[in-house]
């Protein structure tokens, strides 16, 4: 075509091409939802790239399209009106492997977006990426077949400055979008909407640094904002704030994976709201939780903070879970020992119409989790629940995937504390819809615990506890 035969040109003769504009229209895509546009607007990328960078504009109309792959300094910009449609044929996404090995590498290799290695790319607009997702089938047959040929949205690996604004995602096979590995992300003001198939994350945030999330919204089925470590890589250097998230699972998650760890990270000023969707792939109508923390594959969380919070509807509101499943990012490679989590400050937290389950903060036996300090809660639980005789205990569960109601129902109404060292929790207010035949904590192997101003709501100071184990 025309354009690209004049930049070859200008390129040749060493002249300095303007970065520009790059319509997808300009090189034959056709925005009527039928034609597949896969090679018009790869070709576009490519001559952007090869012009030195500018933006590939997506405009009015639906364009079909496979996988493409992004090119550095290149901005892929989808218009007010415009939708990039993913293709519904699994063909149209050919697996798209990388050097970077992390656990899922052998089995998740197709998204409609692609890029490794890259620097300096966008995706932006006021437009729609929809990667009709219902279309793809899971195959149950054995574990690791059941992810392939569902594509994720957006896969960036190894890629710096990199950033999504503006943009509405929806549908997706798998997860929405996976960032492993990238450094200076900023990802502001998207929606997400994500009910279609299993695995429907709304965004995975692995192993990255210096990345910076504000102002977005999501409602999906599974995990909300999910921070992993599916490789020796930490999420280092993060901060999320004035989102508006919905989950039947996760609202907001670190783990499971957590093999490299997670560091100085900062998470305020969030809303947790009831999912529109009633219909459950996984999860619970309301949500598993709102916020959880978890090490079970080594590694190590530490410098957490997170406040100003309100969430409406979660089961669990707040779960912290050190643990020992022990699972290696790669076969063929030693088992992860016990990792740790240590110096969490959470503050500032509303919490509206819990369940009957309680928040649990556990290490296990000989691997205490340690320096947690939690203040000015004001929780709401069911309650309801009736004790006839001595609680059993609760399970180690040492090895098990954690989730925050993987122990049943707690022996305590609000928090259940196990193997843990130096926990303060202060200023809680408690307010059951229901009375609860259940103490307020109890402590199993617990050493310097401080608690203060703590009450139920209206009455009196609480320091109903039972202590199964030591506080120092």
């Amino acid at each position: 075509m025309r354009i690209t035969v004049n930049i070859a040109i200008m390129l040749v003769l060493g002249m300095q091409v303007r970065a520009a504009d790059f319509p997808v229209s300009s090189y034959g895509a056709v925005g009527d939802g039928v034609t597949l546009n896969t090679a018009s607007i790869q070709q576009a990328i490519d001559d952007c790239s090869a012009a030195g960078g500018g933006r590939v504009v997506i405009g009015s109309g639906s364009f079909l399209t496979g996988t493409l792959v992004m090119k550095s300094k290149v901005e892929l910009h989808i218009h007010k009106g415009a939708i990039l449609l993913g293709s519904t044929d699994p063909a149209h996404y050919p697996e798209m492997t990388t050097p970077y090995r992390f656990y899922g590498d052998e089995w998740v290799k197709q998204s409609l977006i692609f890029g490794y290695g890259l620097e300096d790319i966008k995706l932006t607009g006021e437009g729609v990426i929809d990667g009709q997702g219902a279309s793809f089938q899971v195959n149950t047959k054995k574990k690791p077949d059941r992810y392939r040929d569902r594509p994720y949205l957006i896969r960036f690996t190894r890629c710096t400055k990199v950033s999504v604004t503006g943009l509405t995602l929806q549908n997706s096979a798998m997860w929405m979008q996976h960032y492993l590995a990238c450094d200076d992300l900023i990802i502001s003001g998207i929606r997400v909407f994500n009910h279609c198939n299993k695995n429907n994350d709304m965004m995975d945030i692995d192993g990255c640094h210096r990345v910076s999330i504000i102002g977005c919204v999501g409602d999906t089925d599974d995990d909300g904002l999910t921070l992993k470590s599916t490789s020796p890589r930490s999420c280092e250097d993060i901060n999320i704030s004035d989102c508006i998230l919905s989950s039947h699972c996760n609202a907001i998650k670190m783990g499971t994976e957590s093999s490299g760890g997670f560091r100085n990270i900062s998470i305020s000023n969030c809303l947790i709201k009831p999912s529109e969707v009633k219909k459950v792939i996984y999860g619970l109508p309301e949500g598993i939780s709102g916020i959880s923390l978890e090490v079970v594959d080594g590694g190590v969380m530490e410098d957490i903070r997170i406040s100003d919070v309100v969430m409406d509807g979660p089961e669990v509101p707040l779960f912290i879970r050190l643990g020992n499943r022990a699972r290696p990012h790669m076969e063929g490679i030693d088992t992860p020992g016990v990792g740790s989590l240590s110096h969490i400050e959470i503050k500032n937290i509303v919490a509206r119409n819990a369940g009957t389950t309680g928040c649990s903060i556990t290490g296990i036996p000989g691997y205490r989790a340690r320096d947690i300090n939690i203040r000015n809660l004001n929780l709401q639980f069911r309650g309801g629940v009736e004790l006839t005789g001595t609680a059993d205990p609760v399970p180690e569960l040492e090895t098990l995937y954690p989730e925050a109601t993987m122990f049943g129902i707690l022996p305590a109404s609000v928090f259940y504390l196990r193997h843990l060292e130096h926990v303060d929790i202060s200023d809680v207010t408690v307010e059951f819809t229901e009375a609860d035949g259940r103490v307020l904590l109890v402590m199993d192997d617990v050493e310097g615990l401080s608690q203060k101003g703590n009450r139920i709501w209206s009455e009196e100071e609480f320091d109903v506890t039972e202590n199964r184990g030591t506080n120092e």
